[in-house]
């Protein structure tokens, strides 16, 4: 079927309520681990994933760090207002959480008809007076100042006083336990929204055990936004506006990638998205000569001529990095994996189970086919837990 013929519906399926996990397990790598390989599905584990991997892999996480971006106030009247930071106003990550004075956010907020222009809500936080006013209504945000007295990073205020953004569809407030629960034990780099789930199931102890096993780490960035939540409304797959997340890659992670031994496997779909962009804007850049592009729009991986292997890809890239002496690859990606999608750097996808009509869903179809439907009625059927918290499948078709 070609591109312009999917329906969103026919990526929908029945979730009952009870089977979306709540609540993340006591012991983050004993969720259940289905394996799909050829056609055929085995159920194992989580902690037995090495035994299920090819030979010498290259695993390749997003090392994203979600932060505590949900912030409640109280005005005068009693109305509570919810805002939940979702980018910086035309500003880096970093210099939004490191600003000491004043910062503009992207937000929602919750109970916005009760929040109005001329209202200022304040909040104090470790002795320092956080003041919060709304500058704009847009379509799908609005931006929202905060402005304190020097001091304190902006980082520190939601240190302070955020709560973990947990998914909508867990239908519960965060608690303690999710300030640790809602993030890899390999997060770094602060920014994301919401977690990069498929890497949730990993521990230490099992990371090193891989790595004993002669399989390679590899580490990426890719800011997880809001977006990753929005089912598919339009009828046509191709009618999806596909949200627009930021990338970070180093050099090194390159290099480790171009020279792999082994398969790579991408853990969860947002290191898949990373690397599979990346290839993508290696094209564009050289096609159009312009190694300052900066963005993927949704459309660029069925317009351009993906003529380059993986490995051409990577020796550009890292040819015009050496020349400008760049350490990192810093860009957006709007990358709409489907049905028809030509693949051209994984091997094979560490994945939770998705939402029902989500883009996540469809790049799951995308990798292997119809046979969704199979292992998503296996994964129903056999009483696995489903989203964020729930359990995790090895894709190798």
């Amino acid at each position: 079927m070609q591109r312009h013929q999917l329906k969103s519906e026919d990526f929908s399926y029945t979730l009952p309520n009870h089977r979306i996990a709540k609540y993340p397990l006591a012991e983050r790598n004993d969720s259940k681990l289905l394996v799909y390989e050829k056609g055929s599905i085995q159920e194992d584990r989580f902690y037995n994933l090495k035994k299920h991997l090819p030979e010498e892999s290259a695993l390749v996480f997003n090392n994203t760090k979600v932060l505590a971006a949900r912030l409640t106030f109280k005005k005068s009247t009693g109305a509570q207002i919810e805002i939940f930071c979702l980018k910086p106003h035309l500003k880096t990550v970093e210099e939004s959480l490191t600003a000491t004075k004043k910062v503009v956010w992207q937000c929602m907020v919750g109970n916005l008809k009760r929040f109005k222009a001329e209202d200022v809500l304040s909040k104090n936080i470790a002795g320092v007076n956080l003041e919060v006013r709304l500058l704009e209504k847009r379509n799908q945000d609005v931006l929202i100042e905060f402005k304190w007295e020097r001091g304190i990073e902006f980082s520190e205020i939601l240190a302070q006083c955020g709560e973990m953004p947990l998914p909508p569809y867990l239908n519960r407030a965060a608690e303690e336990s999710d300030a640790t629960a809602y993030q890899t034990v390999y997060a770094e780099m602060e920014g994301a929204v919401a977690a990069p789930t498929a890497g949730l199931h990993f521990v230490d102890a099992q990371l090193k055990e891989l790595q004993a096993n002669n399989h390679a780490l590899s580490y990426l960035t890719l800011f997880v936004g809001a977006g990753t939540f929005r089912a598919v409304k339009a009828d046509k797959l191709v009618d999806h506006e596909m949200h627009q997340e930021r990338i970070v890659i180093h050099r090194s992670t390159i290099e480790q990638l171009q020279n792999k031994k082994g398969k790579i496997i991408c853990v969860g779909t947002t290191s898949l998205r990373s690397l599979e962009s990346l290839y993508w804007l290696a094209v564009k850049r050289k096609l159009q000569n312009d190694f300052e592009i900066n963005a993927l729009s949704q459309e660029d991986a069925y317009q351009l001529q993906g003529n380059l292997s993986w490995k051409e890809a990577c020796n550009y890239l890292l040819d015009e990095m050496r020349k400008r002496s760049l350490v990192t690859i810093d860009f957006y990606s709007s990358l709409f994996i489907m049905p028809s999608y030509e693949w051209k750097v994984m091997d094979g996808l560490i994945t939770n189970f998705h939402q029902p009509r989500s883009t996540l869903l469809t790049l799951v179809s995308a990798w292997i086919g119809k046979d969704w439907k199979k292992v998503y009625s296996y994964a129903l059927e056999n009483n696995f837990r489903f989203l964020s918290y729930g359990d995790s499948s090895l894709l190798l078709p």
